[in-house]
């Protein structure tokens, strides 16, 4: 039986996708093929060269704890002043997600991958969806997390590719077409009650823009409800975490972990697993 790990997209929210890791590898679960979209690809990145294990799940993790957010959202008003202005079209330079996403990649090309790897992401000017598997790996993760207008288009063959999340956040429907048996959905759910609202431009586009590709998360689940290979692990609930706050990736991992545990622990059995979709 083949098994499929889809990660969705979330910015700073990517932090519950480890928890889950870790509850589902404590129970024996490894996938045999990952598909995912912006951080969920820079998270399957990481999983798809290192073995199925707690400490695997802890190390990444351990990554997410350090994570601040200049590591990835390095604003700075004067040169964003740059893009506002039309002389580029970012916010923000990809450089230091760049060296975050090369400093723990094993492998140079998708198509070296153990694990079998596909990243999502959507050409810049027909808005198609491309399904990844070959190719430079580090640019293949850059094109999947390129949020519009945030991070710069990434070149690619013959067109300009940017995040995934524009078209299918959570690509469940790649994972059937790819002839999955078994399909494990790792969301990162999206900011549902924050007690503020986001801050500055950036923080309100990347808040937007995860509250919209939530919308796709949640119709896709209900076109795919009565598949019986779909198993959708909870986020946590309520969260009150803003996508570009990375400062509570801690919390997020622990409730996440918890949340997973329990959702695979109550389950009916391996075939006849209910998918759980609290607060999605």
């Amino acid at each position: 039986m083949s098994v499929c790990f889809v990660l969705s997209g979330g910015a700073s929210l990517g932090a519950i996708q480890a928890g889950m890791l870790r509850a589902l590898y404590e129970r024996g679960v490894a996938p045999d093929v990952i598909v995912a979209t912006s951080v969920g690809a820079v998270n399957g990145a990481y999983i798809a060269s290192r073995p199925a294990t707690v400490d695997t799940a802890e190390e990444l993790a351990s990554i997410w704890r350090g994570v601040h957010r200049q590591d990835v959202f390095p604003f700075n008003p004067a040169t964003a002043l740059i893009g506002i202005t039309g002389r580029r079209n970012y916010l923000v330079p990809n450089g230091p997600l760049r060296a975050l996403v090369e400093g723990h990649l094993e492998f140079d090309r998708l198509e070296q991958s153990p694990i079998p790897l596909h990243v999502i992401a959507v050409d810049l000017f027909t808005g198609r969806e491309r399904r990844l598997a070959r190719g430079p790996a580090p640019e293949a993760v850059l094109a999947s997390t390129a949020i519009p207008g945030v991070f710069p288009p990434v070149d690619w063959e013959d067109t300009e590719l940017i995040d995934g999340g524009v078209a299918n956040n959570t690509p469940i429907s790649h994972a059937l077409e790819l002839g999955c048996d078994q399909v494990y959905v790792l969301p990162t759910g999206a900011a549902c009650a924050l007690p503020e609202e986001p801050h500055g431009a950036l923080g309100m586009a990347i808040h937007a823009m995860s509250q919209l590709v939530h919308l796709r998360l949640n119709s896709e689940i209900a076109a795919f409800a009565d598949d019986p290979r779909l198993i959708v692990l909870p986020p946590p609930c309520p969260i009150t975490v803003q996508p570009i706050d990375f400062s509570r990736a801690a919390t997020l991992i622990d409730d996440a972990y918890r949340e997973a545990s329990h959702a695979l622990d109550t389950r009916v059995g391996s075939a006849g697993l209910e998918p759980a979709t609290s607060c999605l």
